[in-house]
């Protein structure tokens, strides 16, 4: 399959799989040549020789389409990077895409994401056909949309940096086979003799083949990492996470002791600059109990960060590693555990090695059968089918769909996800969906992150597991503390209470708005930002809740501080933030923000607050920031701005004094990585973010942050409980 290509105004045209039912219940995946231009995806059979040519489908991209990055996928020994293009109003309206390469899929979930942003076109002023889509007009847009701006532009540039003044942890201590050698330089305590380090190297090939030879668990990885001779995944979680075992070689631990392994979850993902972050720490998991032959070593914290340099010609690789080795030998632990961990970062060493001897073309070859997830074996039948449900007509909707007035000629086909005709078979050899990897998904009580793509189980195992799920939690490794408070309706605004002196555990304060970095005055023309100085508004309350369904709308509830302000009849307006966590149960951080002068006096606050969805999800901006934490935690997080409406779903209230943002993290595949990793170490964590509405044109710069916050130490078990 051909990779993506960028054309003119940010489009993309390329091959994709897309990924769908038949008409007799099946799930097969088809090769299609897409064509994003301006707002319209067109998919066509076979690449276009003339721009005149007509697709088989088309479809509008507007401000109501998300994207969602699903990771990897292995189907029928081909390995996918999957995401998801459907509307944020209608769960039901998705396509499901594949693309050959992580840099492919990134390329285009960028390029879509863009389009998402832009201008809807005048469809009848089109040389196109005339089309009608499902999705009856759209959002509509006051003058603030008018401005001309290079959305590709900042998109990469802000990518590079940081957003965060952040003093660095790290302290060279050595060079050990042409790697720099770090040592934290404040030991982290609890964790006794255990050493942090950090091996860092340039390696001559490009982030992206990098981060496939390190995921690899197959016979190539014995050509670079000389610490483990054997590896595999235990679960498949989904698909930036799994749970793997690696088992160690003996020779480079001290005589007498015996050979180590270690059982850890892994997530990875990709930045908008093309670096690779992967992420290790030990779990415990039911499928894989510690063995007798082995002593199971620990990974407190460690992982891979992967950067391109040189036009992505070179890579700078980061390793980092906290490893408790169970040494039982007291007068071996101090410098046989420091030694042992130097020894596993110098395999970077081995890696530049490898790509120097080899050659990128050579180093990444056959990864499908390599990469370290479940495939599914091809299928002897004929038509190479595998049933996924049951041999109903499965009918999927389409949120994109723009149908002709006439049929072209020579199909009759009138939906990107309605591929599956009959007419259709002849031309196409599906490919069976990995139906373990569908049985072992990750699933959440969020009705709303559900896929409609996953059928019925048709066994009665399947059944089993099926009802399994709903009943427990299905990770297997980590068990959420079941203790929580529970009395009558809350105050909400109160129910976490406030400490300046950031000293007490499970509380709250303001961040410090000099820490963060915002947009200047002069940044349409030197890209400079500027420490930010003060908030729009005050942090006057935060709520830490725990609750069996999502909690939205919390300012309306009359025990809420929003409503007592309003009763008095008092000219405040608050700021309501309401991160709202996955999992079962759900948590749900609110942040209250509250200003007393009027809100006309703000342009852009008022422009925001009184502007539609598609505005607000263009402009809203967090910046997240792991003050104190272990290295995995800071790294999974980052510290890189995000627009909060691109990447997940945001509903957005509008009370007489307030606006309410319910911000669902489940809804995006890496940030319920990014959220399943911190909950494991949410009790030693100090979280600081701000909230800030973008400024995209000379008059609205420089930008002003919109609050603070700083969370210390939170505990699940001292969550409110909201009684259903």
């Amino acid at each position: 399959m051909g990779g993506g290509a960028q054309i003119e105004n940010g489009g993309m045209e390329g091959w994709l799989y897309l990924f769908t039912y038949n008409r007799l219940g099946y799930q097969v995946s088809r090769k299609r040549y897409f064509i994003l231009k301006e707002n319209l995806l067109s998919s066509f059979k076979n690449q276009p020789l003339s721009v005149v040519k007509e697709p088989n489908r088309s479809a509008i991209i507007d401000s109501s389409v998300r994207v969602n990055d699903n990771g990897r996928e292995s189907i029928n020994k081909k390995v996918f990077f999957i995401f998801t293009v459907y509307n944020a109003s209608n769960q039901r309206d998705k396509l499901k895409l594949g693309a050959s390469s992580s840099e492919e899929a990134a390329k285009w979930i960028r390029s879509l994401q863009d389009a998402a942003m832009k201008e809807p076109p005048n469809l009848l002023a089109s040389p196109l056909p005339k089309k009608s889509s499902l999705r009856k007009g759209g959002s509509k847009r006051p003058d603030w949309v008018k401005f001309s701006f290079d959305w590709q532009s900042w998109i990469y540039s802000e990518a590079m940096t940081s957003d965060v003044i952040d003093h660095s942890p790290w302290q060279i201590f050595g060079c050990y086979n042409g790697l720099r050698m770090f040592k934290e330089a404040n030991p982290r305590r609890g964790w006794g003799d255990i050493p942090v380090m950090m091996g860092v190297g340039v390696v001559d090939a490009s982030s992206e083949a990098i981060f496939h030879t390190l995921m690899s668990l197959g016979p190539s990885r014995s050509e670079w990492d000389f610490c483990v001779y054997q590896g595999n995944v235990v679960d498949h979680i989904d698909g930036h996470s799994d749970i793997i075992h690696l088992q160690m070689y003996n020779d480079f631990l001290p005589w007498g002791i015996k050979p180590r392994d270690m059982l850890l979850r892994r997530y990875w993902r990709r930045e908008d600059d093309g670096t690779y972050v992967i992420l290790l720490h030990s779990v415990h998991h039911k499928k894989c109990p510690q063995n007798s032959n082995f002593v199971r070593a620990s990974l407190k914290s460690g992982g891979y960060v992967v950067t391109p340099v040189n036009k992505g010609k070179q890579s700078v690789v980061k390793h980092m590693l906290a490893i408790d080795w169970k040494l039982w030998k007291l007068y071996l632990r101090p410098t046989a555990s420091r030694s042992l961990t130097i020894r596993m970062l110098e395999r970077i060493a081995a890696l530049r090695e490898m790509f120097k001897s080899k050659g990128e073309g050579e180093s990444v070859e056959n990864i499908a059968a390599d990469i370290g997830i479940p495939a599914t074996p091809a299928n002897e039948k004929e038509d190479n089918e595998v049933k996924t449900g049951d041999n109903s007509s499965k009918k999927v909707v389409d949120l994109m769909e723009v149908e002709d007035d006439a049929p072209k000629e020579g199909t009759r086909r009138t939906s990107l996800v309605g591929l599956h005709e009959s007419a259709d078979e002849f031309f196409d050899v599906p490919e069976p969906i990995d139906q373990d990897h569908l049985d072992n998904d990750w699933q959440f009580d969020n009705q709303t992150s559900q896929s409609p793509f996953h059928p019925k189980l048709p066994t009665p195992a399947g059944l089993v597991k099926k009802l399994q799920g709903l009943a427990v939690q299905k990770k297997g490794y980590m068990e959420i503390p079941e203790v929580a408070l529970e009395t009558d309706e809350p105050a909400y605004g109160t129910t976490l209470q406030k400490d300046l002196t950031c000293d007490s555990p499970c509380s709250w304060a303001e961040s410090d708005p000099s820490l963060y970095l915002i947009r200047g005055p002069t940044y349409l023309t030197d890209n400079q930002k500027v420490k930010a100085i003060g908030s729009l508004m005050q942090l006057v309350g935060v709520d830490w809740l725990r609750s069996g369904v999502r909690e939205d709308n919390l300012s309306s509830r009359p025990s809420s501080i929003v409503q007592k302000y309003a009763a008095a009849g008092g000219s405040e307006f608050f700021f309501v933030i309401n991160i709202q966590l996955p999992g079962n149960p759900l948590y749900s951080a609110a942040l209250y923000y509250m200003m007393r002068t009027p809100l006309e006096d703000n342009y852009l606050l008022h422009n925001f607050v009184e502007g539609d969805d598609a505005y607000r999800n263009s402009r809203f901006k967090l910046i997240p920031y792991i003050s104190k934490g272990s290295w995995v935690v800071k790294q999974s997080v980052g510290k890189k701005a995000c627009l909060l409406g691109q990447a997940l779903e945001v509903k957005y209230i509008r009370g007489k004094n307030y606006l309410e943002l319910d911000i669902n993290v489940g809804s995006s595949t890496v940030a319920r990585g990014v959220v399943n990793l911190v909950l494991g170490y949410l009790n030693n964590l100090v979280i600081e973010m701000a909230f800030l509405i973008q400024g995209n044109t000379q008059e609205e710069l420089p930008e002003i942050l919109i609050g603070t916050c700083r969370l210390n130490h939170l505990d699940s078990s001292k969550a409110f409980m909201v009684k259903q």
